[in-house]
């Protein structure tokens, strides 16, 4: 008696279902290196990533790491069984525009409104979209250095003039620098050195200017705030090591800016020159340049112009809190901290519901706060003692001191008021703030 012979699957609809399962590998690797290149936080990747697995009806396990991503995919639709993909990629970037259509691929997909052959070349094309243009990027550089020389105090022409062109000119420079060198420490050094240098002449042919803004405002538009941000995420969540490596980009990035500040001031003879006596802004001036310098780093992190008003209105309520408490007598560190924790709640639930990082927003509406001036202070006062050698006067610790320790509290008052309120959200309104149910976590 001869034994059933099992109908053999076909060649064609086996090649077919070998494509399709490449294709569905080739769509989840390509939303985590989008989104991990681009700016989203960890949590949310993960969250978005197994989302987009179960939307292929597969189980993601996602496990990213400075460099790359490990993904193992498994589940009824691999005809091969589970596979390990590694992606390449590195969470350098900031790009909102990136962020949102990729975000919103995953939705079509997840709403059956796409396959996978589809999305991949949605994706495809995403990775394709070009910076927001050269004119805009330069003009809002400019605008976001002076809008911040305003809030720091500065009124007369020269000076707002001055600390436009340094950054215009750094902006500029920064774009021509990405086409030529790979290097991304390359243009935040060149961009610092060019400040100082403009200051140091400022110092020297306009002495009624201010070279302290001058030097200070186009350095603090490159201070990388987002990887600050997204490192303290990290870290709040016991990914140390992940945090441990933003945080490490963040501070050489840092690093560079200063020493390309100190070696612009040396070009000109010159040091970081002492600031001026603190200028009481007005509340309506303080809030008007806080627009304005959150819609430059919404700029500068590509953020879409119909959206570029949400963060706008965000950092100008926050500067308003923050005018009020200090003027009330709260110290720097308070006042950062009650605008922080402002935005915070603020931002978590817009940014997750219109797909937008939240780093990037929340940087971009408190980024006057930062400590630029302490930083830039100390690593010139680092300079001063290490050129005075044995004979240093101990009184120069003094304000090495002071100027530490402020950066440092005001440095973690912004980390604490952003995270705190963020994570609190989104335990407590997952499905509210687009988080994933306490459960899967």
């Amino acid at each position: 008696m001869s034994s059933p012979i099992s109908p053999a699957i076909p060649p064609s609809d086996m090649a077919a279902s070998m494509r399709a399962a490449g294709d569905t590998v080739a769509v989840v690797a390509a939303v985590a290196r989008l989104l991990y290149s681009n700016g989203l936080t960890t949590e949310r990747l993960i969250e978005t990533v197994e989302r987009l697995g179960r939307a292929f009806d597969l189980q993601v396990s996602v496990l990213p790491a400075w460099g790359e991503i490990v993904l193992r995919i498994e589940g009824g639709a691999l005809p091969g069984g589970p596979v390990v993909e590694t992606v390449a990629a590195a969470p350098t970037g900031v790009e909102m525009n990136k962020v949102t259509r990729t975000l919103n691929i995953v939705d079509a997909v997840a709403a059956g409104r796409m396959d996978a052959a589809q999305a991949l070349v949605s994706l495809e094309a995403v990775g394709q979209v070009a910076p927001v243009s050269l004119l805009r990027a330069v003009a809002m550089n400019g605008a976001g250095a002076a809008a911040l020389a305003i809030i720091f105090g500065a009124s007369d022409p020269a000076t707002l003039l001055l600390t436009a062109f340094s950054a215009c000119a750094g902006g500029a420079l920064r774009r021509g620098l990405a086409h030529i060198a790979a290097n991304m420490l390359t243009q935040p050094l060149c961009a610092a050195l060019l400040a100082g240098f403009v200051a140091a002449l400022t110092s020297r042919l306009l002495p009624d200017a201010d070279p302290y803004l001058i030097a200070l405002c186009p350095c603090m538009i490159l201070v990388p705030g987002p990887h600050l941000l997204n490192g303290a995420l990290d870290l709040a969540r016991l990914r140390i090591a992940l945090g441990v490596a933003r945080f490490s980009f963040a501070g050489l990035i840092i690093l560079v800016i200063c020493t390309g500040l100190i070696a612009g001031l040396a070009l000109g003879r010159e040091s970081l020159p002492s600031p001026g006596p603190v200028v009481a802004v007005p509340l309506l001036f303080d809030v008007l340049a806080a627009g304005v310098a959150v819609a430059a780093y919404g700029t500068f992190f590509s953020m879409p112009w119909r959206t570029l008003g949400i963060p706008i209105a965000i950092g100008m309520l926050a500067h308003a809190s923050r005018w009020l408490a200090l003027a009330d007598g709260a110290s720097v560190a308070g006042g950062a901290f009650i605008a922080c924790f402002l935005v915070g709640v603020i931002v978590t639930p817009i940014a997750n519901r219109l797909h937008l990082p939240f780093a990037a927003v929340a940087f971009a509406s408190v980024v006057s706060l930062l400590p630029g001036a302490f930083l830039f202070r100390l690593a010139t006062g680092l300079v001063k003692l290490m050129n005075a050698g044995e004979t240093a006067d101990p009184a120069l610790l003094v304000p090495l001191v002071v100027d530490a320790t402020t950066a440092a509290a005001i440095l973690l008052a912004m980390a604490f008021g952003l995270i705190l309120p963020k994570m609190m959200l989104e335990r407590l309104f997952p499905v509210w703030s687009g988080a994933a149910p306490a459960g899967r976590r």
